[in-house]
């Protein structure tokens, strides 16, 4: 059943178009994700459904009864921000329980009844004990007894311990704030939600967490997101933005950009031959024309008759220009960049991490992972002598030059214009060069000369990497590099670093970042390792960093698990089991082997007719079918049908052990 339509919307203001006849339908299942750069109107789509805004044309259908909520990106529990409105005096989890108005007033009435039903003399005792059984029956059908334990679990969840829970919420941080509005959200469980940037301000552990509830939840979700691990896991259809127009795709981030690649491509392809044949029949017409006999003159007429009625394709529309990176070291530094000894750090009673001790090497491209305030930030601040340690040591290799990134972009003067911050960094560096390298990063024109004070988020990201590429530094310490910068912009990133001739250090919660560039990974985790406070590893498997350290990581802890399971086996096991249990025993097992092998080998079978398949389709798109743009679209989506139940084989093979 169809959750939310969307008809031709338009959205301007004044002379400025933000969205273009934008359509597409969700079912109540549907998990959307909304990608394009920053500023494309993803947020403006979510302001147009909610109501916030009106739109310029077009209309938003959402289903009869179907409750909408949303968590903004900007102004996280600001009164309205989920239509309800607050005292910033209350708890934490006061604010939960009060997104249950209708709950938390059945409770207190069915209080007030059982306080009547004790005086059994009470002329309206009747009248109260059939609306206390009425009520409570409706009480419980709706979660009552349930919503209080669930608002407490999903705090939990999102990292409030009791004492978080109970603290005002004028004294939590902005990111403590964006956590409460997610959790009051994914509590309330509205048949469709509007997620903004919802994993901004969560570390790995709540992102998987977070995850594993939409991929459960339910009902229509929504969301707009740079994070692209996230949308690969979350998502099943897909909305790109571009130039204020929008397209659906079908699957997530990366199955949608393949289609997106291979549209272009396809469209790119049916334009060109329609040009070449327009030209030639051009040509005809005007070979005619010359000739300028009654016959020609006829033939000529009749050729532009049908000429005129093409249904011209409009020529394609270059990609979007993404920013342009180069890291370039000055000079070549030693092979041991940085070595750190014993290193504690404490906050007064708060002990960060206790210790620690690694090597780093020239051409390393460490990342550093782990839960919020594990202390990921102060190594960083450490290692660039911002604070000091409460014991230990950390000494930087021969000839080693820093350049470093501030997630908070702390270094920029707001006073100053986007030219000057740039320019007064570095002075003997030439105009056109200035203006070249701030091209690089988006700003064009009249855009230099804005005050730094004046910029968003992912407008300062962008101004620090300009500085940082012109630094000509071996080290390169990054601190959440990739917060607030838009996918083209992550991508463009990634690819600088991986060109890059230095080292790297950097902390980031940006899984598919840490997948493709690092080489190297440190989880600082004080609580769950027997051994350490910190795991090392080195990767093997270039491009699959992230997903290889989880392997390597489950696999500790399973050999842990598996140590204490057998120690408490062998102090609970019996001497000896009876051969009947034991024959018992090997023959369910048997019987199990059976059934999965035999599975196994059905999908086999159905996974190679599928990729043989596939394989024609892709044969029949660039031969014969190339130039019918219809039989193109159908074979298109006959191949996208297939690939989808491949998906799903590929994934039960998996989890068979194949």
């Amino acid at each position: 059943m169809t959750a939310i339509s969307i008809n031709d919307l338009c959205l301007s203001f004044g002379t400025t178009v933000i969205l273009d006849k934008v359509s597409f339908s969700l079912e109540e299942n549907d998990k959307l994700g909304i990608i394009g750069s920053n500023g494309s109107g993803k947020t403006s789509l979510f302001k147009l459904i909610t109501g916030e805004y009106d739109a310029t044309d077009g209309e938003v259908f959402i289903a009869k009864g179907k409750t909408v909520g949303i968590l903004s990106q900007y102004g996280a529990f600001a009164d309205g921000d989920d239509g309800l409105v607050r005292d910033e005096g209350d708890s934490a989890i006061s604010h939960m329980y009060n997104a249950f108005p209708a709950l938390l007033a059945d409770e207190e009435r069915l209080s007030f009844l059982e306080k009547k039903l004790g005086d059994e003399n009470n002329p309206l005792h009747a009248s109260y004990t059939a609306e206390y059984s009425a009520l409570h029956e409706k009480f419980i059908r709706e979660g009552g007894l349930e919503f209080r334990g669930r608002c407490r679990s999903i705090l939990q969840k999102l990292g409030f311990d009791d004492e978080a829970m109970d603290k005002s919420v004028s004294l939590l941080s902005g990111g403590q704030r964006t956590r409460l509005s997610l959790a009051i959200q994914l509590c309330r469980e509205p048949d469709i939600l509007l997620l903004d940037e919802p994993t901004n301000h969560l570390d790995i552990e709540t992102l998987s967490w977070l995850e594993n509830f939409l991929i459960q939840y339910k009902k229509c979700v929504m969301v707009i997101s740079h994070d692209r691990y996230f949308l690969d896991k979350v998502t099943n259809k897909t909305l790109s933005i571009e130039r204020h127009r929008a397209k659906l795709y079908n699957g997530n981030y990366t199955r949608s950009m393949e289609q997106r690649k291979i549209d272009r491509e396809i469209y790119e392809k049916h334009y060109r031959n329609q040009q070449k044949e327009i030209a030639r029949q051009e040509a005809y017409i005007e070979q005619q024309r010359r000739w300028n006999r009654e016959r020609n003159i006829i033939a000529a007429e009749s050729r532009q008759k049908l000429l005129d009625k093409i249904e011209r394709l409009e020529a394609p529309e270059s990609e979007e220009r993404a920013i342009r990176l180069k890291f370039t070291s000055s000079v070549a530094s030693g092979n041991e960049v940085l070595t750190v000894k014993n290193l504690t750090m404490s906050f007064g009673e708060k002990k960060l991490f206790e210790d620690l001790g690694f090597l780093v090497k020239k051409n390393d491209r460490l990342l550093i992972i782990g839960k919020n305030g594990c202390g990921k930030s102060t190594l960083i601040k450490l290692i660039m002598d911002k604070l000091t340690p409460t014991c230990g040591s950390l000494e930087l290799g021969y000839n080693v030059e820093i350049g470093y990134y501030d997630q908070e972009n702390q270094n920029l003067d707001p006073k100053k214009t986007v030219i000057d911050e740039l320019w007064d960094a570095y002075p003997t560096l030439p105009e056109k060069q200035i203006r070249s390298t701030l091209a690089w990063f988006k700003f064009f024109g009249e855009d230099v000369f804005k005050t730094v004070g004046m910029l968003s988020g992912g407008e300062r990201a962008r101004l620090t990497l300009s500085k940082l590429i012109l630094s000509h530094m071996n080290l390169l310490v990054l601190d959440e590099p990739t917060n607030h910068l838009d996918i083209d912009s992550r991508e463009a990133l990634e690819a600088a670093l991986e060109d890059f001739d230095g080292t790297i250090i950097a902390v980031s919660h940006d899984r598919y970042f840490v997948e493709k560039l690092a080489n190297r990974i440190i989880e600082i985790k004080p609580e769950g390792y027997i051994d350490s406070d910190m795991f090392d590893y080195r990767v093997t498997r270039d491009g699959e960093a992230y997903t290889e350290f989880r392997e390597a990581t489950n696999a500790r802890i399973e050999k842990l698990g598996v140590v204490e399971r057998s120690a408490d086996k062998q102090a609970t096991a019996p001497a000896a089991q009876s051969g009947k249990e034991q024959y018992l025993r090997n023959k369910q097992a048997a019987s199990e082997a059976r059934k999965k092998a035999s599975r196994i080998e059905k999908l086999t079978r159905e996974m190679n007719d599928i990729e043989a398949e596939i394989e024609k389709i892709d044969a029949e798109m660039s031969g014969d079918a190339a130039t019918d743009y219809k039989k193109v679209a159908e074979l298109d989506e006959k191949k996208t049908s297939l690939e989808e139940r491949l998906l799903e084989i590929y994934e039960e093979l998996e989890d068979l052990g194949e």
